[in-house]
């Protein structure tokens, strides 16, 4: 017997020519919505700046290389710091792509980390409509389209943002093979051990994932014995063991591709788990306000943050999707057969919630807010936009100015997070929400510009600054430059003119300071004259310091006359 769910959304059930055009009408919706990121992240991809993590992980994608075109022999990249650890899927794409592309190694990886960010959208849409139908998935994409914390990390978060995208479909495949239970599809099997080994090829975290897939599926024997008794049972799961086992060679084998080292030993994939629960690395990181030391944080961090930098209608929604859920758990004694539709949710509600709680309870090292926890994200924005499309459902049926209502307020809120998001640009990852009173809220209490994205517009901004003084040209006078922040994100973009001197011994002497403003100390590190300001909602992120004596400034202003 094939238990195939069907989409929720009663227009969708029926069937009719009608049905049919109203699901094609949001799916063109989702298309379009893709394509516009995709242009998005073409035009924008270069206006972000190079995290701190970027140049160790693209050394150790040139080192992966190496070890393939050595024929193997050499192992630098298993002893490069702590990132064999990490699968190398993404270091080792970009790698191999640098020599062909016609960008910059940076502006590469910020190209391919957006478009990979926007396949994580399109898993989104798929699982939502899959679970929920047309408008439901088109809801959800739309929903991680516009939080902040998620589209903001998409040109330069290469670590999470990969990961996030291949959990998100890694739930998909998993979906649809509980759907298509007891013979789900070997298609769906094999594409869920690919993505399974694509994603180990990023993080050894991607395990989540066979886990929420078999706790789903023992859930799914449960109810046919129950129902149908332990013979059918018995049937139904020799047929899946046997479908779906080739899943797990064929995730071994593309996961050693992508990370060789963890396959050099079978319990190297262990250490890594290890690894990542305890990471010796003691830094003050902000929480409400308090100063907590990574290596011990308190078990609201997580929970408390999600709370503050997901949109608001993304948390109300979560929200009353989980009520719901309750709800409908305990209608399921008298209704047996919604018994397997609540089975094919189970991987998606573990997605949102198992590592919360395995966080809450481990309470591992962490940092930066919820970076490391974006591929929670996906998930609940599908369970928020389940929310919202069964309310918009119930207005129409209450009355049908009440549906219109229900959906002219989604666009309003649309609109509102996108114009939001585009005042940040391209400092998206920033944002707050209003419960904490927005970014100005945010002040003091949580991080903020902990990549020092920033400082690759400040940097800009004086070149720009510098050659204005100079008619637009570039300046006979080189000066120097004292940054307070990440030296490689000013570093890769300076002219010949402008000498950064931090690990000179007379850097006190620059004639420009920049700094940003996530380290508190930062900013009144060196004086000068405040000439520029990198903000995001008037919230300073980065600032520049014109520290000339007033001879060189009197020389560049006779420069300009000059001209």
């Amino acid at each position: 017997m094939n238990y195939q769910v069907f989409p929720t959304d009663p227009a969708i059930r029926a069937g009719t020519r009608a049905d049919v055009d109203y699901g094609t009408v949001w799916d063109q919706l989702a298309r379009v919505l893709l394509l516009g990121m995709l242009v998005l992240v073409v035009l924008s991809f270069q206006d972000y700046g190079i995290t701190t993590d970027e140049e160790v992980q693209h050394i150790y994608g040139k080192e992966l290389l190496s070890f393939y075109l050595s024929g193997f022999q050499d192992q630098s990249a298993f002893h490069f710091k702590d990132l064999y650890l990490y699968g190398g899927l993404f270091d080792l794409a970009v790698a191999t792509l640098i020599p062909v592309s016609p960008f910059d190694e940076y502006a590469t990886r910020h190209l391919l980390c957006g478009l990979i960010g926007v396949v994580g959208v399109a898993g989104t849409w798929r699982l939502g409509r899959v679970l929920a139908g047309p408008r439901a998935g088109f809801l959800a994409a739309a929903g991680l389209a516009l939080c902040g914390v998620y589209y903001g990390a998409m040109f330069n978060n290469t670590k999470d943002v990969p990961f996030a995208a291949g959990m998100v479909w890694m739930l998909y495949f998993a979906t649809r093979i509980l759907q298509q239970m007891p013979r789900p599809s070997r298609s769906a099997a094999w594409k869920f051990g690919l993505t399974l080994g694509l994603t180990l090829g990023i993080r050894v975290g991607a395990v989540f994932g066979v886990f929420y897939l078999g706790l789903a599926l023992l859930l799914h024997l449960a109810v046919v014995w129950h129902l149908e008794g332990r013979k059918q049972m018995l049937h139904d799961a020799r047929l899946s063991f046997l479908i779906l086992l080739p899943a797990l060679p064929i995730a071994y084998v593309v996961m050693a591709v992508f990370w060789p080292w963890a396959v050099l030993n079978p319990l190297n994939p262990l250490e890594a788990l290890q690894a990542f629960s305890r990471v010796p690395l003691k830094i003050i990181t902000l929480l409400n306000g308090q100063n907590v030391l990574s290596s011990d944080p308190p078990a609201s961090y997580v929970p408390m943050y999600l709370a503050v930098k997901l949109p608001e209608a993304l948390v109300v929604g979560l929200g009353v999707a989980v009520m719901m859920g309750v709800v409908a758990l305990l209608r399921l004694e008298s209704q047996p057969w919604r018994r397997h539709v609540a089975v094919t949710w189970v991987p998606t509600v573990l997605g949102a919630f198992v590592p919360i709680v395995v966080f809450m309870l481990m309470r591992p090292t962490i940092y930066n807010g919820i970076r490391h926890f974006l591929f929670v994200i996906p998930p609940m924005a599908v369970m928020a936009a389940y929310a919202a499309d069964r309310g918009w459902s119930v207005a129409e049926q209450w009355r049908r100015r009440a549906g219109h209502v229900f959906a002219g307020a989604l666009t309003v809120l649309g609109v509102v997070y996108l114009w939001q998001l585009t005042s940040m640009h391209p400092n998206q990852y920033v944002y707050y929400n209003k419960f904490i009173g927005g970014l100005r809220g945010a002040v003091g209490k949580f991080e903020l510009d902990y990549w020092g994205n920033s400082l690759h517009e400040a940097t800009q901004e004086l070149i720009a600054f510098i050659e204005r003084e100079n008619n637009g040209e570039a300046p006979k006078t080189t000066y120097t430059l004292s940054v307070c922040g990440n030296p490689l994100a000013v570093r890769y973009d300076l002219p010949p003119w402008l000498k950064l001197v931090d690990k000179d011994p007379d850097w006190r002497r620059a004639d420009f300071f920049m700094a940003f403003t996530q380290v508190r100390r930062c900013p009144d590190l060196l004086d000068g004259q405040p000439i520029l300001e990198i903000n995001a909602d008037g919230v300073p992120l980065s600032i520049v310091k014109d520290r000339r004596p007033p001879e060189r400034k009197l020389q560049a202003g006779a420069q300009t006359d000059a001209h």
